[in-house]
C-alpha cells in the first residue's frame, strides 16, 4: 500500500509566504542596484553637463585697449555717443604710443569697439569702452611693436577662491570668462584656453593644478597639446554684502605650483569685479611675460622625458656623458686588475668593444583602476631592467591604457623580465598584456 503525503493548508500557506519573500527581497535587491547605478550615472552626468564652457572669444594679434571710460554730452544721445567713440579711439590710440594721425585714418585703422558698459541718455553717453585696431593697418605706424610669440604651449587652469570653495571649470565663473575675453595676440605666451566644457570640469579641477605626479600631467598635457601648465589663482574676500570686494592674485606655473607674484587689487563693489578681473588678467600677463624673459618659464623636463618614447636632448646628452665616464672608469679598472694579474699578460691587447644595442618597441597594455595604480605600473616598467624608454599612447581610468615600451631585447625576453617584477603577462603578436 502506498501511503501519500498531502499537506495542510496552513502548511501551504507558510510555504508560499516564504517563497515570496524570498522572491521580493531578490527584487528589491536587484531593483537598489539599478537604482544606485542610476545615481551614479547622474552624478557623473551632472558633473560634465549643463552649460558650463566658456570658448575663448579673442585670440587674432590685433592691437586692443580695454577700459577707456567716456562721458560725452550734445544734443542727442547718438551723437553724444559717436563722440565718445571718436574719443575713445583717439585715447586707445595715445595709450598705445600711437604717432600723430588724422580722425579719419584713426578711424581706418579701428576694426571694432567692444562695449564694456554703457549707459545712455537723452543728451549723454558714459561707457566703458575697448578699442580694437587692425593689426596690418595699424602695424605700419607703430613700427610693428608687437611681440611674436616665443614660449612653449602653457595650459591655462584659472582658479577661483571665493568662501572656501575652489573652482576652475566645475560652474561658468568671472575669472574664467576674463581669460576667455582676453586676447593673446600680442602676449609672448602661447595660452592653451580649455573652453571648460564636456570633460574638462572632471580632468582640470583645483585637484589636478595641486597634482605632483609626472606622468598624470604628462598625459593630461599631452590631450591640450601642452608643453607645461600655469595657473592664475584670484582669491576673492567679500567685506559685506553689495561691498568692497578684495581680490588676491597669485601668478602660479609648473607642476610644482611655483609661485611667480602675488598682487592685490580692489573693486568698489560686486559691479565693478570685472574691471578687476580684466586689470588682473593684463598684468598676470605682464608676470608670465617677464618670467619668460628671465628664462624662468620653461618647460618642466621631467615633463617631456618619455613623452614620445624619448628624452629631452639635454638630459639624453647628460646620460650619455655619464654612461661614457663610467665605462672609461670600468676600462680603467679591468686595465688595472689585468697588470697584477700573474701570466703578465696584461695590458696586451685592446680594450673590447661592447656591441650596439639593439631596441625594439612593443605595446603593453595595462589596467588602470585608479591614478595611483597608473603610476606605479609606468614607474616599475621604466625600472625594468632592458627597458630603454616608456610612453603613454592611451589612457583610460577605470580601464585598460595602452604604452609603447621601447626594450633591448626580444619579445620573450620583456614578458620575463615584467614577470620577475611581479607582473601577470599575457603574450600575444607584438604585444603584451599585464596585470598585478
Amino acid at each position: 500500500m502506498v501511503t501519500t503525503f498531502s499537506p495542510s493548508a496552513p502548511l501551504k500557506e507558510a510555504f508560499t509566504r516564504i517563497a515570496t519573500a524570498a522572491w521580493l527581497r531578490r527584487v528589491g535587491a536587484a531593483l537598489f542596484a539599478l537604482v544606485l547605478l542610476g545615481g551614479a550615472f547622474a552624478i557623473v552626468m551632472a558633473q560634465v553637463a549643463g552649460n558650463r564652457g566658456i570658448a575663448p572669444t579673442a585670440s587674432s594679434a590685433d592691437y586692443e585697449v580695454r577700459g577707456i571710460e567716456v562721458d560725452e554730452r550734445a544734443d542727442t544721445g547718438e551723437e553724444a555717443r559717436e563722440q565718445a567713440w571718436r574719443r575713445a579711439q583717439r585715447l586707445a590710440w595715445q595709450q598705445i604710443d600711437g604717432p600723430p594721425v588724422s580722425d579719419s585714418q584713426l578711424s581706418s585703422m579701428v576694426s571694432s569697439i567692444v562695449i564694456q558698459r554703457e549707459r545712455i541718455g537723452p543728451k549723454r553717453y558714459i561707457a566703458t569702452l575697448g578699442v580694437i585696431f587692425d593689426r596690418q593697418r595699424a602695424g605700419r605706424y607703430l613700427g610693428g611693436a608687437a611681440t611674436a610669440r616665443s614660449s612653449a604651449p602653457m595650459l591655462l587652469i584659472p582658479v577661483t577662491v571665493s568662501g572656501g570653495t575652489f573652482t576652475t571649470f566645475e560652474v561658468r565663473n568671472a575669472w574664467q570668462r576674463s581669460w576667455a575675453e582676453f586676447n593673446p595676440g600680442r602676449s609672448r605666451i602661447d595660452y592653451v584656453r580649455p573652453s571648460g566644457a564636456g570633460g574638462d570640469s572632471l580632468l582640470l579641477n583645483y585637484g589636478q593644478a595641486g597634482r605632483r605626479s609626472r606622468a598624470w600631467w604628462r598625459s593630461t598635457l599631452d590631450q591640450y597639446g601642452a608643453a607645461d601648465v600655469l595657473v592664475p589663482i584670484a582669491r576673492l574676500d567679500h567685506q559685506f554684502p553689495g561691498g568692497p570686494v578684495t581680490g588676491t592674485f597669485t601668478a602660479r606655473y609648473g607642476p610644482e605650483s611655483r609661485v611667480l607674484e602675488t598682487f592685490e587689487l580692489t573693486a568698489e563693489s560686486p559691479v565693478r569685479m570685472d574691471d578687476m578681473y580684466q586689470r588682473a588678467v593684463a598684468r598676470i600677463d605682464s608676470i608670465y611675460e617677464a618670467a619668460l624673459a628671465d628664462g624662468k618659464l620653461q618647460p618642466d623636463p621631467t615633463l617631456t622625458a618619455g613623452a614620445s618614447g624619448e628624452i629631452d636632448p639635454a638630459l639624453q646628452r647628460l646620460i650619455e656623458i655619464g654612461r661614457a665616464v663610467r665605462a672609461r672608469e670600468a676600462a680603467t679598472a679591468e686595465a688595472a686588475e689585468a697588470a697584477l694579474a700573474p701570466d703578465g699578460n696584461s695590458g696586451q691587447g685592446d680594450v673590447p668593444t661592447p656591441a650596439p644595442v639593439t631596441v625594439a618597441n612593443y605595446t603593453v597594455q595595462f589596467d588602470t583602476p585608479d591614478g595611483s595604480a597608473f603610476d606605479g605600473v609606468l614607474t616599475t616598467v621604466r625600472g625594468t631592467p632592458g627597458v630603454r624608454g616608456v610612453a603613454v599612447t592611451s589612457t583610460a581610468m577605470g580601464g585598460t591604457s595602452v604604452m609603447n615600451v621601447g626594450f633591448s631585447g626580444s619579445l620573450d625576453e620583456l614578458a620575463a623580465a615584467l614577470r620577475s617584477r611581479g607582473f601577470t603577462v599575457r603574450q600575444g603578436a607584438n604585444a603584451l598584456a599585464i596585470s598585478r
